[in-house]
């Protein structure tokens, strides 16, 4: 059951990916390339022709000049094909999960071998266990819901095969890194899950803005990705395997171990932990690599519900829970964790206070829920943690898929100032975006009230150096995440409408997008409550986890006996962000304005993203510019060139040239050619030798 669950996507993937080659072909039998021309100001997406995507404007709102094309043959056969597969492998993963957490059928299934040298021996191999099967529900369910609603909202995309393809390949990937057995095989899926990150960001790759947001992407992960290597290494070299048994079965032997870095002794558990850690950092869109996620959301709005909501981006929580037995015992790499975890919740949700782009504000609070991840994380308290992933997978899938509804009525618009009253234009998108928001605030009853508080819980009773910290950060959190959740809706949906002509055009995008959002509002409230006692109950979690991973064994019980005035602090907080936001946005609208006014400085801090973009720019890539620069002008062109085929062979070159000129053909010219060079050895023997 487990193989069709992995294998049916990628098939899925491989007959879109052959309907995407000879759709093409049979528009294009000649196989010459059709080029298609923008207006001067970067306009002319031809890949979005007419697509109800939310960047087919400019930065001013006005619409691309399209080229109208037709659709790739075969494109609802790709939809079709490729979403039943993903249903299939959803369907099959909710009873992995009860076969698996309840029956407790873990299995591990070996596949074929793959790299056999010496010692590094590696496997093909599908490890099922709980927190495999938790992940097989988030990455499926999501997924499959996301290819439903794209049928729908990329319906006038003449590149639809590839699309689909692209997807089906990410979940793919992202099945080949949850249901890894070694570290080389989890390596290959989160290398997998970048590819078509990088593919699907940049979907419409004749839009520049896509590009570069790919390619930022793409490098930035690379930067994680490095120190995820190292770590591998490194946990390679300490143990002399990458299986997870056996590096399990190590682990508490490497305790009070050393590393040699560069003359550095450093505690080998902790300096491999931190190293690993750190691809989680990228992948996650943690503080200091956090720059690609709000970029991102260049990619249409369904990539940005299933790669930047709830999948890839979860893949690095995921990561440290599958090798909690090696964190558990690297306290000092457990404070990393936990002290980024908290900077990045608090940071992000500062950002998204003031930004007006619908899709960013969303992105952030992607950002800043990852955070409260890792504080769980750094507490020790990893079902906790995975609780609030399996939550926050429903209720920010559905509000980026209802955000491309609103999109999607409001004729591509994304600046959520040119917005409002369109509750009464989309009234089931705002239903379910409501409850998309009441989750993710932390609602009582909702899912996030029970996995959000249970993480400031984990903080607050950890023994962790950063918990006071952490508890601190992620209470604010939680009134900053209140406040621009609501300030979403109230902008988006009350007041009056700032854009009539789009206003009175609005309306409710197709049953193939509304079908998906209704599916994910329900998620966002049973995957809270039922599901409370098996990820933060103390032997709900026992019975359901075992031995997939290895918590804290104080934490659970500690939690319980948390003051009840801290405990009701985050409620106090939420409700708070809400009164905030209410006052700001529909009682006294002019506030905001003046507070901005007031406070430049801070507003632009803010809204600039406490200017880490331009700080990286400023440190990292014009200097990498201008050494690239330096190469190509002088090392390549001056040195390289000026004395290769510019210098050395250019003189030959002319030799040669001059010479040729003697090859003239009458034999009277090479007589006299003769003659000279007889003259020349008897003049040289005359005096050469005359002189001895």
């Amino acid at each position: 059951m487990v193989q069709a669950i992995v294998f049916l996507p990628l098939l899925g993937a491989i007959l879109a990916g052959l309907i995407a080659i000879f759709g093409a072909h049979a528009r294009n039998p000649s196989g010459d390339t059709v080029e298609h021309h923008g207006d001067d100001h970067g306009h002319g997406d031809a890949h979005a022709a007419a697509a109800h995507d939310d960047h087919a404007h400019d930065d001013h709102g006005h619409d691309d000049h399209h080229v109208s094309e037709p659709p790739a043959q075969g494109s609802r056969a790709a939809e079709l094909i490729t979403t039943g597969l993903l249903f299939v492998s959803a369907a099959l993963s909710w009873f992995t999960l009860v076969d698996v957490g309840f029956m407790h059928h873990d299995a591990r299934i070996p596949l074929l071998p793959w790299i056999l040298s010496g010692d590094l021996q590696v496997y093909w191999a599908l490890r099922v266990d709980t927190l495999t099967a938790v992940m097989l529900v988030v990455v499926n369910t999501v997924s499959s819901l996301v290819h439903l609603y794209s049928i729908g909202y990329m319906d006038e995309d003449p590149y639809r095969p590839r699309f689909f393809g692209y997807l089906s390949l990410f979940t793919f990937a992202m099945l080949m890194l949850v249901t890894a057995d070694n570290l080389v095989q989890l390596f290959f899926g989160w290398e997998g899950v970048g590819l078509a990150s990088y593919l699907l960001i940049g979907f419409w790759y004749q839009k520049p803005s896509a590009n570069a947001a790919a390619i930022k992407a793409f490098v930035v992960n690379r930067v994680g990705d490095f120190g995820f290597a190292l770590g591998i290494f490194a946990v390679f070299a300490l143990v002399g395997s990458t299986d997870f048994e056996t590096i399990f079965h190590a682990a508490p032997g490497l305790t009070g171990k050393t590393i040699n870095f560069f003359g550095w002794h450093a505690d080998a558990l902790t300096f491999a932990c931190v190293l690993l850690f750190m691809g989680a950092m990228g992948k996650s869109a943690q503080f200091l690599l956090h720059t690609w996620l709000p970029d991102a959301m260049e990619g249409p709005t369904p990539v940005s519900a299933l790669i930047h909501a709830a999948t890839m981006v979860t893949a690095g929580v995921f990561m440290v829970a599958r090798l909690s037995p090696l964190f558990e015992l690297a306290p000092n790499a457990q404070a990393v964790v936990m002290f980024f975890g908290a900077t990045t919740a608090f940071f992000a949700a500062t950002i998204g206070l003031v930004q007006n782009d619908i899709k960013r504000i969303v992105a952030y609070s992607t950002c800043s829920q990852l955070g409260y991840m890792f504080v769980a994380m750094g507490a020790g308290a990893y079902s906790v943690g995975m609780f609030h992933l399996f939550t926050h997978a429903f209720f920010k899938a559905l509000l980026f898929l209802g955000s491309g509804s609103v999109i999607y009525a409001m004729h591509h618009e994304q600046d959520i100032r040119n917005m409002g009253g369109l509750w009464r234009k989309i009234p089931y998108t705002f239903a379910v975006m409501t409850v998309g928001t009441l989750a993710l605030t932390g609602f009582p009853l909702f899912a996030g009230y029970f996995s959000k508080d249970a993480i400031i819980e984990s903080a607050y009773a950890s023994h962790n150096p950063f918990a006071t910290y952490a508890y601190l950060l992620t209470v604010a959190a939680a009134a900053l995440t209140s406040f621009y959740s609501w300030r979403l809706i109230f902008k988006t949906f009350f007041g009056e409408p700032h854009d009539e002509k789009h206003y009175e055009a609005a309306h409710e995008s197709p049953m193939w997008m509304l079908v998906p959002i209704g599916v994910l509002a329900a998620g966002s409230i049973l995957s809270g409550f039922p599901f409370k006692e098996i990820f933060t109950g103390p032997h709900g979690v026992e019975e359901f986890f075992r031995e997939s991973v290895k918590m804290n064994p104080h934490i659970l019980e500690d939690m319980e006996h948390m003051p009840p005035l801290l405990g009701w602090l985050p409620f106090v907080m939420m409700v708070g962000g809400f009164v905030v936001s209410y006052l700001f946005y529909i009682r006294w609208t002019y506030l905001p304005v003046e507070l901005a006014n007031t406070q430049p400085m801070l507003y632009q801090f803010l809204l600039n993203k406490w200017y880490f973009d331009e700080l990286y720019d400023t440190i990292f890539v014009r200097p990498a510019k201008w050494i690239g620069y330096q190469l190509w002008k002088k090392g390549d062109g001056f040195i390289i060139d000026g004395f290769g085929p510019d210098g050395v062979s250019a003189r030959v070159l002319d030799v040669t040239r001059n010479v040729v000129k003697i090859q003239t053909g009458y034999l009277y010219h090479y007589a006299f050619a003769m003659l000279i060079g007889v003259a020349g050895l008897i003049t040289w023997f005359m005096f050469g030798f005359g002189g001895q």
